[in-house]
């Protein structure tokens, strides 16, 4: 699991954006209403030619815009100066808020060149009608007073015009989630008065141009989910006012400027998925308000600067899939305030120092998939809010004694510790451990029995132990993992009926499986034919019992009952008999592998594109997609 489906609500998290949106639209909307003698009549004229270019407006956003009424004190969104009589205030966006209510509505249409005749603007905001189309006006840069435009959320194409140079007095320039293209003109930065630019989500390309350093006013810069390249500018640390800056998903490359360091006031920094390459400079330690990271999935290498420990508010650490290398610095340790750490899938090695002992507000410590040896320090045990740990994939040599007992007395939800090399019997004060709620322990060399003590850890909704040697019967204790919907126990020696693993208990709505895979193992005695009735077995979306050679029996018939099911696997498993009526027309169902039975007669009809290869190895089947069985009865 990655970091952003673990971590808290993100910043960037749309409900908050549109909560500010809100809340400022209508503080706005307030300081600019006003009432005025008449509107004035290349206003009424602009604003009419935009009306025309609306092909759609279910919600009835532009019902009052009447051409008899007055639009300064009549029409719905639209504001006048008192004093000239000018329309400075357009407000009519598809989400609005008030205390006791949400309205979404869209329109359909094209912004009109009109509108760059309103020549008293400063307000347009036209965000979130979604199937606003075209291009944006070249004339809007005549709108010299604007101090706010805001059209995101929509579907206009085509560059940003070149033309917005003539926006000087521009505070908030907001184009997200368009469809916009080309590269980001210089015109874009014309306003030294702009607070707040917000590109995100278009299809722009090219350099972030090196005139941003221009931009002192600048608060928040948002260029995520484009196409831009190039470097990050040297000139980006000019923007000492800044406070959020997202760079996230692009294709920018090179290093990250050592200015960078000079942004003093920088709450929120995402740099993830790009290209960038190089080490993290020690400047970071100049970032002090800092409290959100994320340089996760570039290509950045060298060790990891101890300046990082200078950050006094930091709460999020997400440098995962990259290339960094070296120790951890034990500076990590006197950052009071981080709640979340994700070093995983880098190349770090050495030990886990003790200092991250000292994290006390610490959550989530994901240091998977490096190479980090053992022992895990005990000083972790004082982590009392600790909820998940991953240290899976790294060769902590637990086979000495396993994982340490002292892990049943912390509060952990999730535990992962995946090819650690832990050795032996399952480690019996897991029976003790009953915060735990997501255990996988796969890929070991675990041996032995399944002990009937599994059955006591009630809260697991998440269970791997898959690729180790248990060898054993499923205790019959296991029907009390009512909680449980996701097992994994494929590649063991397990034998004995699955039954105890199919009938278990549900506590709805919990404990109905999602996915089950024993594969490759020794079970026997064939599945239930009430498969498809069991409670828990009701949900089940992926379900794999390959490769059981001895498990024998027919398919059961039942199984055309499991609805929400999408994968099947039965190859290997010594079936016999017929494919039951119903079983391959489940909806959903996109893999159906059957191969390497003993199955006869005729393939049943069905909907989905199901491949001939899933049904190879059974020299008795005929019909599509294998051959007609009339033609393959007189071959």
């Amino acid at each position: 699991m990655n970091s952003s489906s673990m971590a808290m609500a993100s910043p960037r998290d749309s409900n908050n954006r549109r909560l500010h949106h809100f809340l400022s639209i209508l503080l706005l909307s307030a300081t600019f209403l006003g009432r005025s003698d008449a509107c004035h009549p290349t206003d009424r004229a602009a604003l009419l030619a935009f009306k025309s270019g609306v092909t759609a407006d279910p919600s009835g956003l532009l019902r009052t815009w009447d051409a008899a009424a007055d639009c300064c004190s009549s029409w719905a969104g639209v504001a006048c100066d008192p004093a000239s009589g000018r329309v400075a205030n357009l407000s009519r966006p598809g989400l609005s808020s008030g205390p006791d209510f949400v309205s979404d509505a869209s329109v359909a249409g094209v912004l009109s060149p009109a509108l760059g005749n309103l020549s008293a603007l400063r307000l347009l905001d036209l965000s979130n009608l979604k199937q606003l189309s075209g291009p944006i006006p070249s004339s809007l840069g005549r709108l010299s007073h604007l101090q706010f435009l805001l059209l995101h959320f929509n579907d206009l194409t085509g560059p940003i015009p070149d033309s917005f140079t003539g926006l000087r007095r521009l505070r908030w320039l907001f184009l997200s989630s368009n469809r916009l293209s080309a590269a980001i003109p210089p015109s874009v930065f014309a306003s030294r008065a702009l607070a707040e630019l917000a590109l995100s989500e278009n299809q722009l390309s090219g350099a972030i141009p090196a005139t941003i350093g221009r931009l002192t006013a600048l608060e928040k810069l948002d260029l995520h989910g484009n196409s831009l390249t190039g470097s990050i500018p040297e000139k980006i640390g000019m923007l000492r006012k800044l406070t959020h800056l997202d760079l996230s998903e692009n294709r920018i490359s090179g290093r990250i400027p050592e200015s960078i360091g000079n942004l003093s006031n920088l709450m929120v920094l995402y740099l993830n998925h790009n290209h960038l390459t190089g080490g993290i400079p020690s400047s970071i330690s100049g970032m002090a308000s800092l409290r959100f990271c994320q340089m996760s999935d570039n290509g950045l290498s060298g060790n990891l600067p101890a300046s990082i420990g200078a950050l006094p508010r930091i709460q999020r650490l997400i440098l995962e899939n990259n290339h960094l290398t070296g120790e951890l610095p034990a500076a990590i340790g006197s950052l009071a305030t981080l709640t979340d750490v994700f070093f995983s899938s880098n190349r770090f090695t050495g030990k886990i120092p003790s200092s991250f002992g000292n994290l006390v507000r610490l959550m989530t410590l994901d240091l998977s998939r490096n190479h980090l040896s053992g022992p895990i320090p005990p000083e972790l045990s004082k982590l009392r809010n600790l909820q998940a740990l991953d240290l899976s994939f790294n060769p902590l040599f637990l086979q000495s004694g396993g994982p340490p007992s002292w892990l049943a007395r912390t509060n952990l939800f999730k535990l992962m510790l995946a090819g650690t090399g832990i050795a032996g019997p399952l480690p019996d004060w897991l029976s003790l451990a009953s915060s735990i709620s997501i255990l996988d322990l796969s890929s070991n060399n675990l041996t032995g029995e399944l002990p009937r003590w599994i059955g006591g850890m009630k809260g697991l909704s998440f269970l791997n132990i898959s690729n180790n040697g248990l060898r054993s019967r499923i205790p019959e204790e296991f029907k009390n993992l009512t909680m449980l919907m996701d097992l994994d126990l494929h590649g063991n020696e397990l034998y004995g009926k699955l039954r105890p693993v199919l009938a278990k208990g549900t506590q709805d709505p919990l404990g109905h499986y999602r996915t089950l895979d024993v594969s490759r193992n020794r079970f026997t005695g064939g599945l239930d034919e009430d498969i498809g009735e069991l409670p828990a077995m009701d949900a089940v979306e992926r379900l794999v019992v390959s490769e059981n050679p001895g498990l024998g029996g027919r398919i059961p018939a039942t199984m055309g009952r499991m609805e929400a099911l999408k994968v099947l696997g039965l190859a290997g498993d010594g079936l016999w008999g017929g494919i039951p009526e119903g079983v391959m027309d489940l909806d959903g169902l996109t893999v159906f592998d059957v191969r390497g039975n003993r199955l006869s007669g005729r393939i049943p009809r069905h909907t989905a594109r199901l491949p001939a290869e899933g049904f190879a190895g059974n020299l008795g089947l005929c019909g599509a997609p294998l051959p007609p069985c009339k033609t393959r009865r007189l071959q």
